[in-house]
C-alpha cells in the first residue's frame, strides 16, 4: 500500500471549471497525493462575494471530480460560521490526520503575491507543504520580500514526501485560459459551456438555472 499523502485545494468553486480539474490532476501527480481533498470556501476574507449558494458550488465540485480516483470534496469552511481562514483549516486537517503524514496546501502564483497579507502565514509551512501552480510569466522576482525568502528557501525540485511538511514545490502547470467569471459571463451571454467545464457542472448549471441574469446572482 502506498504512503498516505494528503492534498488540499481550496477555492470558490463559481462554478468548478476545467482549470480547476487539470490543475487538481496536476497537483495529484507532481506531489504524489493518495488523496486529494477540494474545498469550497465559506466565506473567503479576502475576496468579494460569490454568485451560486454553498450547496451549489458543494454539488458542482462533487459532480466535476465524480470520476477522479482519489479526489473528494471536503464541505467543512461551508460548514463553519464566519471568515474562512486557510491557517485554521490546515491545523484541523492537520489535527485529524496525525503529525507524521505529508500534507501539502495548493495555491496559485497570484495567491503567492499576497501570502504574506494572510492571517497567520508563516504559520501553514508547519502544518503542510506548499504547491504553488505558477502561470507562464509569474516570477519569483515579484515576490513580496518575505514571501521571498521563505521561497528561496524552501524550494525543492520534487515534492518531498519524507517529511510531513515545510516545503515548496512548484507545479508544472501547462496555461489553459479560463476563468470562473468567463463562465459566468458565456452563461449570461446565453453562449455554450461545454468546452470551459466538465460535462456533469455544465448539465447541472442548465438545469439549476445558475449565473442567469434573471436569476438576481451578482457576477463576483
Amino acid at each position: 500500500m502506498p504512503k498516505r499523502v494528503v492534498g488540499i485545494f481550496g477555492g470558490t468553486f463559481d462554478p468548478f471549471h476545467a482549470a480547476h480539474l487539470r490543475m487538481a490532476q496536476a497537483f495529484q501527480s507532481e506531489a504524489g497525493l493518495t488523496e486529494l481533498r477540494l474545498v469550497p470556501a465559506g466565506a473567503p476574507y479576502h475576496r468579494g462575494g460569490v454568485a451560486a449558494s454553498a450547496q451549489d458550488r458543494l454539488k458542482m465540485v462533487a459532480l466535476g471530480i465524480a470520476a477522479m480516483p482519489g479526489m473528494r470534496v471536503d464541505d467543512r469552511e461551508l460548514r463553519r460560521a464566519g471568515a474562512s481562514f486557510t491557517a485554521d483549516t490546515l491545523a484541523e486537517i492537520r489535527a485529524e490526520i496525525g503529525p507524521d503524514i505529508p500534507l501539502w496546501f495548493l495555491i496559485g502564483g497570484d495567491s503567492l503575491r499576497q501570502l504574506d497579507t494572510w492571517r497567520h502565514w508563516q504559520s501553514l509551512f508547519s502544518l503542510a507543504h506548499l504547491a504553488v501552480a505558477m502561470r507562464p510569466g509569474i516570477d519569483a522576482l515579484e515576490l513580496p520580500s518575505p514571501v521571498k525568502e521563505a521561497w528561496s528557501a524552501r524550494l525543492r525540485p520534487h515534492a518531498q514526501n519524507d517529511a510531513a511538511s515545510g516545503t515548496i514545490l512548484r507545479l508544472t502547470l501547462p496555461p489553459m485560459d479560463i476563468s470562473a467569471s468567463a463562465v459566468r459571463d458565456a452563461v449570461g451571454k446565453h453562449q455554450s459551456i461545454s468546452h470551459l467545464v466538465p460535462p456533469a457542472v455544465a448539465s447541472y448549471i442548465q438545469t439549476h438555472g445558475l449565473y442567469r441574469p434573471m436569476s438576481g446572482q451578482g457576477a463576483e
